[in-house]
């Protein structure tokens, strides 16, 4: 699959590194240029592209929003994301690691209205980059891969999205929409940060499901 990566973080760089060691062709872009890209290049291959934030979302199928949630003005026309699958892996912090006041929006609220034509599903932003790099297993059963949460309003782009999880060793469990779902990965919540198996998370968004109502 090609994939498209807005944000050469460590987030961002761990996605590339683990998609493009899935044998999945990846375009990578941030702010600092391409230059500023060139070691990652050569690390990873030719599997890697870098390029502008223009021909990310051009190239990707699937497009990962890895950058700063409080930078998310400087992303390409709204216009470019139309009918992609984008992925919100942002959080809503403050540069000093403040969470940001949101009012009665989840952050992929927001996201949506910013780009309302894209397939906007909320994956990878509850799980640590070092956990990303270090723990997918995917000689092991899915029940037993620790999880990478999901939500979303499109059923196609989240199997999409869950086939990537599984590429790269982790195991993807769907916590619901966009909204009810996306309250439950936001900054602060009983999933945020949390190392449990599949089958683990399955029992816990059951539960915190129920209490929702």
């Amino acid at each position: 699959m090609d994939i498209g990566i807005l944000g050469a973080g460590r987030l961002g760089g761990t996605l590339a590194q683990l998609l493009v060691e899935s044998n999945h062709e990846v375009a990578i872009a941030n702010d600092s240029g391409v230059e500023s890209l060139e070691d990652l290049s050569e690390t990873l291959g030719p599997q890697l592209r870098p390029v502008e934030p223009k021909q990310a979302v051009r190239f990707g199928d699937v497009v990962f929003l890895a950058i700063p949630f409080r930078e998310r003005d400087s992303l390409p026309d709204a216009a470019r994301f139309a009918e992609k699958i984008v992925v919100d892996a942002m959080n809503p912090y403050t540069e000093n690691f403040h969470v940001i006041d949101l009012g009665d929006d989840t952050s992929s609220e927001l996201v949506a209205s910013q780009l309302p034509d894209a397939r906007l599903v909320k994956s990878f932003n509850t799980i640590h980059w070092e956990t990303l790099r270090d723990l997918g297993h995917p000689d092991l059963p899915e029940s037993e891969r620790l999880a990478v949460f999901l939500a979303g309003d499109d059923s196609d782009a989240k199997a999409r999205v869950a086939g990537l999880i599984r590429d790269i060793g982790f195991g993807p469990v769907d916590v619901g929409g966009l909204v009810s779902g996306g309250e439950l990965l936001e900054p602060g919540s009983a999933l945020y940060k949390r190392e449990i198996t599949v089958e683990e998370a399955q029992d816990t968004v059951q539960t915190l499901r129920a209490r929702q109502g």
